[in-house]
């Protein structure tokens, strides 16, 4: 059957698109090198066409399908199991910008499409998609509307659902919804878009999307704080809200031993302090007047939080140069952690109002559970998602440490339950999460995503093993 199935999917992709053996290496290896799957083979079709015949083709077969765009993701959701009957339908090839439309604001792209070329079109184009990631040179705009993907702009722009206003997508019978309406309001019945996004593939294969653009901004300036806690960044946040409103597009939260580990590893970038300090917060702000707007505004935050004591210390970029090496401190944290070695990772989200508590709490019980453990914590404290990661004690074997994961994640995640969290904002649930979220979620809730889910996939084919 397997060598009929191939044959026949060869006939629809090509050979060069039908990868088996030794060339599939690359797809089956997650994006943190700690899980290697098995596959029949990796797919690659160069069309929405194509998707659907593949995916049909597989209802024929029974074949098990793992959608996967850039495989920069964090809870192995675009990854196969060792099993080794699925096969990976890989969308690297469908990369295309369909349409860039000035007038509706929109641009339509191939859910292969990495986010940077998307980027870079709008701006081609003199719009803005906000959109970014630390990833956004590998990852994809499918990945991205699959996991709901959130970045360092959600705080003004919203998460990639509110960023998206048509799907095009191949339901898991193989059939294509198109439904790449460039529309603000359309309410023709159920939201069938937002099923599709956050789902991880599990219910059908998004191929398309219709992306919203904005008006470039006259101007961005940025300003590293330093602080002395984050409940100090808390109140930081509320005045920068108060003076700037939409103007605040990032607001970025950094603990000193972050800052400590980028600039270990990434000894060309330097912390701007003469002196550590225990927090930072990164903020950047937006302006549609001027760049001597933008930084009158700036100013205005900085002097008063200065007189209320909520900072201690702060630099403002002077140049674009300095903007970028500002930001280089945030975005380069997850590679510095990787450098460092081996982590726990948490992607939780909390009402702002929470995050300075449950950090004393957690931080408290996690020490008291594992003394000498490291919180790497940092993330966008503007919408609530803090990246709360743990990291083994000064010279205590990682993979020994690693060993406590299960009881560490329980810590971390009954500590965000009663703090009214989530236990995943924007990496999804994949595999590593799916039996753990059901410590969290109703009953009730966890029956209606297993109805959505048998109803759209019955066969159970889509992505099968993730999410539920």
């Amino acid at each position: 059957m397997s060598t009929d199935f191939l044959a026949r999917c060869t006939q629809l992709v090509g050979q060069a698109n039908v990868l088996t053996g030794d060339d599939m290496a690359a797809y089956l290896t997650d994006w943190r090198r700690r899980h290697t799957g098995r596959a029949r083979a990796v797919l690659r079709p160069a069309d929405t066409n194509e998707v659907a015949a593949l995916v049909k083709l597989c209802v024929q077969y029974r074949v098990p399908i793992v959608p996967q765009g850039g495989n920069t993701g964090l809870v192995l959701g675009s990854v196969p199991d060792g099993g080794g009957d699925a096969v990976v339908l890989s969308l690297g090839r469908m990369n295309r910008i369909r349409a860039v439309d000035t007038v509706n604001d929109t641009l339509t792209a191939d859910a292969g499409c990495p986010l940077q070329n998307i980027q870079e079109a709008a701006a081609a184009a003199g719009r803005l998609f906000p959109l970014s990631l630390a990833s956004e040179g590998s990852c994809t705009i499918g990945g991205n509307l699959s996991t709901n993907a959130g970045g360092t702009a959600v705080l003004r722009y919203g998460n990639t659902r509110d960023l998206t206003l048509g799907l095009e997508v191949v339901t898991a019978q193989g059939e294509v919804w198109n439904g790449l309406r460039g529309l603000r309001k359309d309410n023709t019945g159920y939201d069938l878009r937002d099923l599709f996004i956050g789902a991880e593939g599990t219910l059908g294969i998004i191929t398309g999307a219709v992306l919203k653009l904005f008006v470039q901004p006259a101007a961005r300036v940025t300003a590293l704080f330093a602080l002395e806690s984050p409940c100090a960044a808390l109140d930081l946040l509320a005045l920068a809200r108060q003076r700037c409103d939409a103007s605040l597009t990032g607001f970025e939260l950094i603990s000193d031993f972050c800052l400590q580990l980028v600039q270990k590893h990434f000894p060309s970038l330097h912390s701007p302090f003469a002196v550590d300090h225990p927090q930072y917060v990164l903020l950047e702000l937006s302006d549609s007047e001027s760049e001597h707007h933008a930084t009158a505004l700036l100013e205005t935050v900085a002097h008063a939080a200065f007189g209320r004591a909520l900072v201690r210390d702060a630099v403002v970029a002077q140049s674009l140069a300095q903007s970028a090496a500002l930001w280089a401190l945030r975005e380069r944290i997850s590679e510095a952690q990787a450098r460092e070695g081996k982590n726990i990772k948490h992607d939780i989200a909390l009402p702002i109002s929470h995050i300075a508590d449950f950090i004393t709490a957690t931080d408290a019980a996690l020490q008291a559970h594992f003394p000498g453990c490291r919180m790497v914590s940092f993330g966008h404290l503007g919408d609530g998602n803090l990246h709360y990661n743990v990291s083994a004690p000064v010279g205590q074997d990682e993979d020994s440490f690693l060993r406590h994961q299960p009881a560490v994640n329980l810590i971390v995640h009954d500590s965000v339950h009663r703090h009214g969290g989530s236990i995943s904002a924007e990496h999804g649930l994949g595999v590593l999460k799916r039996d753990e979220i059901r410590r969290y979620k109703s009953g009730t809730e966890m029956d209606m995503m297993m109805t959505i889910k048998r109803a759209l996939d019955p066969l159970n084919l889509m992505n099968p093993g993730k999410v539920l």
